[in-house]
């Protein structure tokens, strides 16, 4: 998903700090095609990044600021899906488990919920510095932090209880800074994928083991989710977007509408599909791209495990 999202910021003529671990051969193509030997009216660089480090998320700000004067969207968007290294059915001390019990905490929360966390604290910072510098933008400029959600901001399969809690404490995060944007021109938002089809499924045999293409489970595209994180840090021209919306809350038919674009917006990314998460009375993840028809099958496995007597701390 964000390499989806810095290609198409890159098509935009935006320069793009990219920060991660490591590049995939498919993201060092892109950097190198944007590098500044390249003809490129934008240009990317790589700064490696470990997201659990605070000290290495300042460097983000600080290369782009040397790079580029500064950033004006930020994508906290590294995640881990229930990595056996990390995840609540592989207790800290199991073979599996990278989580040491002396450690004090789950290395998924500190990728997918403290580094987000973290990371807007200093964009606000970052962004607010900015505008008392000797260049400030203008007046009506926003300045953006768009997060990466999930469906399971909402949904809770037992086999992810980790990832579960990162998700829906994202959403309720991103809900809270919403009066940022009237206030101070600051807009926080996030999408709520589906099932993405990306190498953190595509390469990981358990993982894609829950996917049943037999019983209707559908891909939604990288690029389906950054064309609607697109449209969240747009330009300001267009400040609505097109969605679904319920038309009964008891009968589930739906109808397309525009909704606001707005601080505190999260929108589920289906495929073909995007709608509105509401905060109170929202109907839940549904449609093509929502599903994993094995998911029941892999839970059924957890239950048994923990009736065996071999699981424990």
């Amino acid at each position: 998903i964000n390499l989806a999202f810095a290609r198409l910021l890159l098509r935009k003529q935006c320069n793009v700090v990219v920060a991660d671990l490591a590049l995939r051969p498919e993201a060092k193509e892109v950097v190198a095609a944007h590098s500044s030997l390249s003809r490129s009216p934008a240009r990317a660089v790589f700064q490696r990044t470990d997201v659990r480090d605070w000290a290495q998320l300042e460097c983000m700000f600080n290369t782009a600021t040397k790079e580029f004067g500064g950033a004006d969207i930020v994508c906290p968007g590294a995640g881990v899906y229930e990595p056996p290294f990390s995840s609540f059915w592989h207790p800290p001390g199991s073979s599996a488990s990278r989580d040491f019990p002396d450690s004090n905490r789950y290395a998924l929360l500190d990728i997918n919920l403290t580094h987000p966390i973290r990371t807007t604290q200093l964009a606000i910072a970052h962004f607010l510095s900015k505008r008392r510098g000797p260049s400030p933008p203008p007046v009506h400029a926003m300045s953006h932090v768009v997060h990466i959600s999930s469906i399971a901001g909402q949904s809770t399969p037992l086999l992810a209880p980790l990832y579960n809690a990162s998700k829906h404490a994202v959403s309720g995060f991103v809900r809270t800074l919403a009066p940022l944007d009237h206030h101070h021109g600051i807009r926080v938002t996030a999408v709520a994928p589906g099932v993405i089809e990306t190498p953190l499924w595509r390469d990981n045999p358990e993982k894609l083991r829950l996917v049943s293409e037999e019983k209707g489970d559908e891909w939604v595209s990288a690029e389906e989710v950054a064309n609607v994180m697109g449209v969240l840090v747009g330009d300001g021209r267009n400040n609505e977007i097109e969605v679904v919306k319920p038309c009964g809350f008891d009968n589930g038919s739906e109808e397309k509408g525009m909704v606001r674009i707005e601080g505190g917006l999260i929108l589920e990314v289906g495929k073909g599909r995007v709608r509105k998460v509401e905060q109170f009375n929202d109907p839940g993840p549904k449609g093509s791209g929502n599903s994993l028809g094995n998911m029941p099958l892999v839970d059924g496995e957890i239950l048994e495990m923990l009736g065996s007597g071999k699981w424990g701390v």
